[in-house]
């Protein structure tokens, strides 16, 4: 069990009565349980009072080489001594919309942003330009980050007839937004195509997570996807700020030989630091080009932030390191082998158990029926879940509510111990 120092409780204290929640609101802890980490290096993580944690959370994700990485560290600190931010056009943020291009499929133009919440949302924005048409189509427990048009239908449990309208996350989402919004089942690519038959001309995009969340895509419902899109000439957008430069260097594309219209990008491209980006068909990033588009057509995305040198030296750095021989089929091999490890652990004490995902990020719903899509996954143990994490915790395993994201940092040392864990955490939850 993880012990609390004297300075940490001072901290809760101090962070329940300045922060709403105690929180940044990634994550949710009642004040008994909060905890805050203090540093971190390669796979691990150390909190305030000393802990130390084999860390699958890697930062929600950017930290897929690890955190403090040395050559990271140099990149960042060789570009601060050049100056932080120029609201400007800079050499860096070129070289690294060359690089972004020469490995995405879809990529003919890129723009710059600082979040994957902006990433989707100029997306989409840029579509609804490109189509002159107002509606998007999304799939039901997809998360597109959390503008208005991203937070929503992700995690409720009403199972309204498909298309529905759009079901807020969030207070304070206008109504006016959630009717230009229709959702459908992810994998289910007959009630899709249906949808977009129906209502192709209203849309302005469809918008997928290519793996969504921990679920993959059945055979065939990517390349149908993109099939009904293309014949009915709506831009296809692929979320890839989870699986660009992760599952493979040309993201989920490579990996499943399915190209988009415009892919979004995040997480491993800013090397750790706030970094995101939108990449398409020149086409239809076009419609940001001051030059080619009259006016009403014309898409501005301002950012003060976005295409800073300081993050994208770390994003140079970062790409230059993973696409280096062996580094995709290390952490494919290590996530199967937690993947096996954690199902083999489960079936040996009997407890009924579906492990989902792919290598790179993956997790385990607790029902003896297969996850094909959110309201498959709804039907699992959620109180069973949350023993779970806790137990895990306590051994010194951190990782999100529902995903180990897997990283080139992860040791076969790491590895071990995770395995021992969830072999103690079965036994534990067996009874």
């Amino acid at each position: 069990m993880r012990k609390r120092s004297e300075e940490e409780q001072k901290l809760v204290d101090k962070a329940f009565q300045y922060l709403p929640g105690g929180t940044l609101g990634n994550t949710t802890r009642k004040q008994e349980e909060a905890f805050f980490i203090a540093r971190g290096k390669g796979s691990r993580v150390w909190d305030v009072s000393g802990n130390e944690y084999i860390d699958y959370l890697l930062g929600s994700g950017p930290e897929f080489l690890g955190h403090a990485h040395p050559e990271i560290i140099a990149a960042v600190k060789n570009a601060l001594e050049e100056g932080f931010t120029f609201f400007h056009t800079n050499e860096a943020c070129i070289k690294l919309a060359e690089e972004l291009i020469k490995a995405v499929p879809c990529a003919e133009q890129v723009r710059f942003v600082s979040s994957g919440t902006e990433a989707d949302m100029q997306a989409l924005r840029i579509a609804r330009a490109f189509r002159k048409r107002d509606k998007i189509l999304k799939f039901e427990g997809g998360y597109h980050g959390t503008s208005d048009y991203g937070w929503v239908s992700i995690t409720h449990t009403d199972t309204p007839e498909y298309p529905h309208a759009a079901i807020p996350e969030s207070a304070g989402i206008p109504q006016a937004v959630l009717d230009l919004l229709l959702v459908a089942p992810y994998n289910d690519l007959e009630t899709t195509a249906a949808i977009i038959e129906k209502h192709h001309d209203e849309l302005a995009a469809v918008i997928v997570e290519p793996v969504q969340r921990i679920i993959p895509p059945l055979p065939g419902f990517l390349e149908g996807l993109r099939d009904i899109t293309a014949r009915r000439r709506v831009p296809l957008i692929f979320d890839e700020v989870v699986t660009g430069f992760r599952m493979a260097y040309g993201g989920a594309q490579e990996y499943f030989h399915v190209v988009p219209d415009m892919a979004t990008y995040g997480k491993v491209i800013g090397g750790g630091m706030p970094l995101a980006a939108v990449a398409g068909r020149e086409e239809i990033m076009s419609v940001c080009n001051p030059f080619k588009k009259e006016k009403g057509d014309f898409v501005s995305m301002v950012g003060t932030l976005s295409g800073n040198p300081v993050a994208v030296a770390a994003g140079l750095a970062a790409l230059e390191i993973v696409k280096r021989p062996g580094t995709y089929e290390r952490v494919h091999a290590t996530g199967r082998k937690l993947m096996d490890a954690l199902k083999d652990a489960f079936n040996r004490v009997g407890i009924p158990v579906q492990v989902s995902g792919v290598e790179i990020c993956f997790d385990v719903y607790f029902t003896d029926q297969p996850v094909r899509n959110h309201r498959d996954g709804l039907k699992a143990d959620r109180t069973m879940l949350a023993k779970y994490n806790q137990a895990l915790l306590n051994r010194g395993i951190l990782k999100g509510g529902q995903k180990y994201y897997i990283g080139a940092c992860h040791t076969d040392e790491d590895v071990q111990r995770t395995i021992e864990v969830f072999q103690e955490v079965a036994e534990e939850l067996k009874g």
